[in-house]
């Protein structure tokens, strides 16, 4: 019997990533690492196949790191797929709400639940990820610990929910890249496709208006424009995008070739499927 692929995730079993994993591809063994870098890493070196990287969530915005790890790496985005977040308030058994002082779970968890977390008066604790933060509270065993994490994470570290449902608005949703150490473009043909890429424009006025212009003049559709800082002194931008349609198609061919024009840099970072999720919302 064939070992099954490897497929890299950030956290530990129980993780929305892990959800994400074993949702999209369900013959592959999840593999979780200790940070995002290091699941990149080990797709870079094959020790996985792919990588299931979170890159924004519906309620919480984009993942902190994502932006900057995604340009440096040499990975290319093959797919993305979008996981339901659904979150548990977890604690050890013995414990109840007004036990609880201490509420751990990665940033985007605590982010998701604000209001139950003012609600209860509880500190927030920002831990690594939302499965290891129950894990945390199962080796504490301490009745004034709990975490925000998936009802799986509970069953998997023996923990209690004391609440079910909690992020602050239904149809919380979290959106992952699906990353390969080798770039896999969609036949154009066989349905919408999508491309990201990042890009520098030259530091004077109107660069980034012109540089975008040929998208509107072809009648290409920007889903994703964010910038950050990338230096010191806080005059170099970097820009991801993400937008509808496949480099061969005519209308984006001429978007990227006015793009360069004004562009420093311009790296692809890859042309996926446009998940059905899109349009079925």
């Amino acid at each position: 019997m064939s070992e099954r692929q490897k497929i890299a995730f950030q956290g530990v079993p129980g993780a929305y990533s892990h959800l994400a994993c074993t949702a999209a591809f369900p013959d592959m063994e999840p593999v979780g690492h200790d940070t995002f870098a290091q699941a990149f890493a080990a797709v870079e070196a094959g020790e996985a196949e792919l990588g299931m990287i979170p890159i924004e969530n519906t309620l919480g915005g984009r993942v902190a790191d994502i932006h900057h790890l995604l340009p440096e790496s040499s990975l290319y985005i093959i797919g993305e797929h979008f996981q339901p977040v659904r979150h548990a308030l977890l604690a050890p058994e013995g414990a109840t709400l007004d036990s609880l002082k201490v509420v751990a779970s990665h940033e985007q968890g605590l982010a998701q639940c604000r209001e139950l977390i003012r609600e209860l008066g509880v500190e927030p604790l920002d831990f690594g990820d939302t499965a290891g933060a129950a894990r945390e509270a199962a080796e504490r065993n301490d009745p004034s610990f709990g975490a925000i994490a998936s009802e799986l994470a509970g069953e998997t570290y023996g923990l209690q929910t004391l609440r079910t449902r909690i992020e602050d608005k239904l149809g919380n949703t979290t959106r992952f890249v699906i990353m390969s150490r080798r770039a896999v473009e969609p036949d154009p043909r066989e349905g919408p496709s999508m491309t990201s890429i990042v890009f520098q424009v030259r530091s004077v006025p109107g660069a980034l208006y012109k540089s975008l212009g040929g998208f509107a003049t072809n009648m290409v559709n920007i889903t994703k424009l964010e910038s950050y800082i990338i230096d010191s002194s806080f005059t170099v931008a970097q820009f991801y995008a993400e937008f509808d349609g496949h480099p061969s198609d005519p209308p984006v061919a001429n978007a990227l070739e006015e793009l360069q024009f004004f562009c420093t840099t311009m790296k692809k970072l890859g042309t996926y499927p446009k998940n059905s999720y899109r349009e079925d919302r």
